[in-house]
Protein backbone atom coordinates (compact mmCIF):
# COMPACT_ATOMS: atom_id res chain seq x y z
CA UNK A 1 0.00 0.00 0.00
CA UNK A 2 0.87 3.68 -0.80
CA UNK A 3 -0.19 6.97 -0.58
CA UNK A 4 0.21 8.76 -3.33
CA UNK A 5 -0.79 12.44 -4.92
CA UNK A 6 -4.42 12.10 -7.31
CA UNK A 7 -4.02 11.66 -10.96
CA UNK A 8 -7.10 12.00 -13.06
CA UNK A 9 -6.68 8.72 -13.89
CA UNK A 10 -8.23 7.72 -10.86
CA UNK A 11 -11.26 9.26 -11.43
CA UNK A 12 -13.10 5.72 -11.97
CA UNK A 13 -11.59 4.32 -8.97
CA UNK A 14 -12.48 6.69 -6.50
CA UNK A 15 -15.81 6.71 -8.10
CA UNK A 16 -16.08 3.27 -7.36
CA UNK A 17 -14.94 3.55 -3.68
CA UNK A 18 -17.93 6.44 -3.42
CA UNK A 19 -20.62 3.42 -5.04
CA UNK A 20 -19.48 0.36 -2.18
CA UNK A 21 -20.06 2.96 0.56
CA UNK A 22 -23.62 4.16 -0.31
CA UNK A 23 -26.35 3.82 1.44
CA UNK A 24 -24.38 3.57 4.78
CA UNK A 25 -21.96 6.44 4.67
CA UNK A 26 -22.86 7.94 1.63
CA UNK A 27 -26.04 9.43 -0.14
CA UNK A 28 -26.08 8.04 -4.22
CA UNK A 29 -26.98 11.67 -4.82
CA UNK A 30 -24.16 13.21 -3.60
CA UNK A 31 -22.30 10.97 -5.89
CA UNK A 32 -22.72 14.14 -8.55
CA UNK A 33 -21.38 16.33 -5.47
CA UNK A 34 -18.68 13.40 -5.29
CA UNK A 35 -17.46 13.87 -9.55
CA UNK A 36 -18.07 17.85 -9.30
CA UNK A 37 -15.49 17.46 -6.77
CA UNK A 38 -13.27 15.17 -8.26
CA UNK A 39 -13.19 17.47 -11.63
CA UNK A 40 -12.57 20.80 -9.68
CA UNK A 41 -10.44 19.55 -6.37
CA UNK A 42 -10.54 22.80 -3.99
CA UNK A 43 -6.76 21.49 -2.83
CA UNK A 44 -4.58 18.72 -2.84
CA UNK A 45 -6.32 15.29 -3.37
CA UNK A 46 -4.37 12.18 -2.13
CA UNK A 47 -5.15 7.94 -3.00
CA UNK A 48 -4.30 5.00 -1.09
CA UNK A 49 -2.87 2.46 -3.57
CA UNK A 50 -3.15 -1.22 -3.22
CA UNK A 51 -1.44 -4.36 -5.28
CA UNK A 52 -1.61 -4.36 -8.34
CA UNK A 53 -2.19 -0.32 -8.32
CA UNK A 54 -6.15 -0.51 -7.44
CA UNK A 55 -7.38 2.57 -5.69
CA UNK A 56 -8.57 1.58 -2.29
CA UNK A 57 -8.79 4.97 -0.28
CA UNK A 58 -9.38 8.20 -1.07
CA UNK A 59 -9.06 11.84 0.62
CA UNK A 60 -9.15 15.60 -0.02
CA UNK A 61 -7.06 18.56 1.85
CA UNK A 62 -8.54 22.48 1.73
CA UNK A 63 -7.82 25.39 2.82
CA UNK A 64 -10.55 27.20 4.68
CA UNK A 65 -8.66 29.85 6.18
CA UNK A 66 -7.50 31.23 9.18
CA UNK A 67 -5.38 28.35 9.96
CA UNK A 68 -7.83 26.19 9.26
CA UNK A 69 -7.53 23.13 7.12
CA UNK A 70 -10.13 20.82 6.17
CA UNK A 71 -10.27 17.27 5.52
CA UNK A 72 -12.67 16.24 2.17
CA UNK A 73 -14.27 13.84 1.68
CA UNK A 74 -12.15 10.73 2.84
CA UNK A 75 -13.14 6.59 2.11
CA UNK A 76 -12.06 3.69 2.00
CA UNK A 77 -13.50 1.02 -0.19
CA UNK A 78 -16.28 -0.51 1.75
CA UNK A 79 -14.53 -4.13 1.24
CA UNK A 80 -11.41 -2.85 2.89
CA UNK A 81 -12.84 -1.04 6.29
CA UNK A 82 -11.34 -2.47 9.45
CA UNK A 83 -8.41 -2.84 8.18
CA UNK A 84 -6.61 0.37 9.23
CA UNK A 85 -6.57 1.97 5.91
CA UNK A 86 -8.71 4.82 6.74
CA UNK A 87 -6.19 5.95 9.83
CA UNK A 88 -3.52 5.43 7.48
CA UNK A 89 -5.13 7.85 4.70
CA UNK A 90 -6.18 10.03 7.59
CA UNK A 91 -2.23 10.34 9.29
CA UNK A 92 -1.30 11.27 5.30
CA UNK A 93 -3.88 14.03 5.03
CA UNK A 94 -2.87 15.77 8.62
CA UNK A 95 1.06 15.34 7.51
CA UNK A 96 0.17 17.11 4.34
CA UNK A 97 -1.49 19.93 6.37
CA UNK A 98 1.72 20.14 8.91
CA UNK A 99 3.91 20.65 5.92
CA UNK A 100 1.62 24.16 5.25
CA UNK A 101 2.75 26.67 8.20
CA UNK A 102 -0.37 27.75 7.71
CA UNK A 103 -2.43 25.39 9.31
CA UNK A 104 -3.13 25.49 13.12
CA UNK A 105 -6.03 22.75 12.93
CA UNK A 106 -7.89 20.05 11.10
CA UNK A 107 -11.83 20.63 10.94
CA UNK A 108 -14.33 17.81 9.31
CA UNK A 109 -17.92 17.18 9.10
CA UNK A 110 -18.62 13.40 9.08
CA UNK A 111 -21.87 11.57 10.12
CA UNK A 112 -22.07 9.77 13.82
CA UNK A 113 -21.38 6.07 12.18
CA UNK A 114 -17.77 7.20 11.42
CA UNK A 115 -17.14 10.67 14.25
CA UNK A 116 -16.29 8.12 16.87
CA UNK A 117 -13.35 7.48 14.84
CA UNK A 118 -12.58 10.69 14.24
CA UNK A 119 -12.94 11.49 17.93
CA UNK A 120 -10.09 8.04 18.82
CA UNK A 121 -7.60 9.75 16.12
CA UNK A 122 -8.27 13.31 18.42
CA UNK A 123 -10.76 15.31 17.29
CA UNK A 124 -13.23 16.99 19.36
CA UNK A 125 -16.92 17.25 18.58
CA UNK A 126 -17.93 20.96 18.21
CA UNK A 127 -21.58 20.54 17.08
CA UNK A 128 -23.88 18.29 16.01
CA UNK A 129 -26.39 19.05 13.59
CA UNK A 130 -29.67 16.85 13.44
CA UNK A 131 -30.62 15.88 9.97
CA UNK A 132 -27.64 18.09 8.99
CA UNK A 133 -27.32 15.61 5.47
CA UNK A 134 -30.40 14.25 5.39
CA UNK A 135 -33.38 13.07 7.17
CA UNK A 136 -31.77 10.56 9.71
CA UNK A 137 -28.48 11.57 8.60
CA UNK A 138 -26.75 13.78 11.44
CA UNK A 139 -23.75 15.87 10.58
CA UNK A 140 -21.15 15.86 12.85
CA UNK A 141 -17.75 18.98 12.89
CA UNK A 142 -14.73 18.02 14.41
CA UNK A 143 -12.00 19.74 14.94
CA UNK A 144 -8.10 18.71 15.96
CA UNK A 145 -5.02 21.01 16.72
CA UNK A 146 -2.05 20.49 14.32
CA UNK A 147 0.73 19.35 16.77
CA UNK A 148 4.23 19.35 14.99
Amino acid sequence: MRVRAYRSGDRGGCLEIFDSNVPEFFRPEERRDFRAFLDDPPGPLLVLEGPPGRIVGFGGVADEGDGLGSLCWGMVHRSRHGQGLGRRLLDARLDLMRQDPSFRAARLETIPATAGFFVKMGFSVVSTEPDGYAPGMDRVVLVRDLEP
